[in-house]
């Protein structure tokens, strides 16, 4: 039986590879449990090399562009580039609620809080300073889609600060509902078999969706057809 595939490579060179990672994977080690599934073990398995370097993470239930580098020099470089801010990232979130403002910087210092849901709280005494930049897209019913910009890289970071503007990312048990997204819930004249029907989305609504590197290069990741289809809906309203 042939298994899915939790990666689609976008670029492959000799210094770098940018992976298209599906929801439910972790980047590389999970820092609670060693023995999971990770991208980085399976990409050297795959391409069959010896060894691969993250240069940074996303969450395991976010979607979305990775870049590892193949070398430790590569990895240096932009490991610093990442620190100083030179590498910008955009992502594609959906979010309960409808903002009453187009766009806003969300400036709450985070820090982990080491609790066994391993979550990330705001705190202005402890908490290390933390910005993100959301852009309101369209709304449907009482869901909203945002662009994030994320000037600084903290765990959890997006969902936090969205959660904390009162418009907490989808499906995210952590901090808001897991209840997963139905086309009744914002569908006019919804007609369907409430029985029967079946969740547009039913995992974290948070995809990174393009970075950009020094030198303008710029890799995009697709939408995965869960989220892309609901944004679908939500169009057509």
């Amino acid at each position: 039986m042939k298994t899915h595939c939790p990666y689609i490579i976008i670029f492959h060179d000799e210094k770098i590879i940018a992976v298209n990672k599906a929801s439910g994977i972790s980047v590389s080690a999970d820092r609670w449990d060693e023995s999971k599934e990770r991208l980085d073990k399976l990409l050297e398995k795959d391409l069959k090399i010896k060894k691969i370097f993250t240069v940074h993470r996303i969450d395991k239930d976010t979607s979305g562009i990775v870049i590892f580098a193949k070398d430790s020099i590569t990895h240096r470089e932009l490991s610093s580039a990442f620190e100083k801010r030179e590498i910008k990232k955009s992502y594609t979130l959906i979010v309960h609620g409808r903002p009453s403002w187009k766009e806003i910087t969300c400036d709450l210092p985070l820090v982990p809080d080491g609790n066994k849901k391993h979550m990330t709280i705001i705190d202005k005494y402890r908490g290390k300073e933390s910005f993100t930049a959301f852009t309101f897209i369209l709304s449907a019913g009482n869901y909203s889609v945002l662009e994030a910009r994320p000037l600084t890289g903290r765990i959890h970071q997006i969902r936090v600060h969205a959660a904390s503007l009162g418009h907490p990312v989808v499906c995210d048990g952590l901090y808001g509902s897991a209840a997963p997204v139905k086309l009744s819930s914002f569908k006019r004249n919804w007609k369907g078999d409430p029985q029967q029907e079946r969740p547009l989305l039913s995992r974290l609504g948070l995809h990174a969706r393009e970075i950009i590197l020094p030198g303008s290069q710029v890799f995009t990741a697709p939408l995965p057809k869960d989220m892309s289809s609901l944004i679908k809906q939500m169009e057509k309203k």
